[in-house]
């Protein structure tokens, strides 16, 4: 399981052309993908370290001030490139393996204390996005 975190001063994702998801105050976008052996320890521990990473302002967590975060899934955190010109997918999970596991990591964010916002699963998502600095970080299992 892999989570890019980017922090945010604000982001919403759209999908056909209405809002599904936003946060408006300063917080995380975390893409998140699954590959075929993930499951449930992989997505606490995931859950957790996303929660209490401390890449915010002033070092703090999204826990410690209560940050909202905005999850979206992306299958393409799985992508490789390294031969040939066309990326290849086969190392993420297909949908009925990742979905539950995507909707277990928000609700474990939400059992953590954490005000979730959401992507919509398989959609084709406009992501839109004000980074608050340059802090990307790459969390994997």
């Amino acid at each position: 399981m892999r989570a890019l975190l980017q922090r945010v001063s604000s982001a919403s994702v759209t999908v056909d052309g209405e809002v599904v998801g936003a946060i408006d105050e300063p917080g995380l976008v975390v893409l998140l993908g699954v590959t075929h052996d993930d499951g449930p320890d992989q997505v606490a521990w995931l859950a957790r370290k996303t929660w209490d990473v401390r890449i915010l302002r002033e070092e703090k967590s999204a826990g410690d001030i209560g940050a909202p975060l905005l999850v979206i899934s992306q299958f393409t955190l799985y992508g490789e490139a390294r031969k040939g010109r066309r990326p290849t997918w086969s190392a993420a999970a297909p949908g009925p393996v990742s979905e539950p596991l995507y909707e277990a990591f928000c609700v474990e964010l939400e059992r953590l204390g954490a005000r979730v916002e959401r992507g919509v699963f398989g959609a084709d998502m406009a992501v839109a996005l004000v980074n608050d600095g340059p802090v990307t970080l790459l969390l994997e299992t």
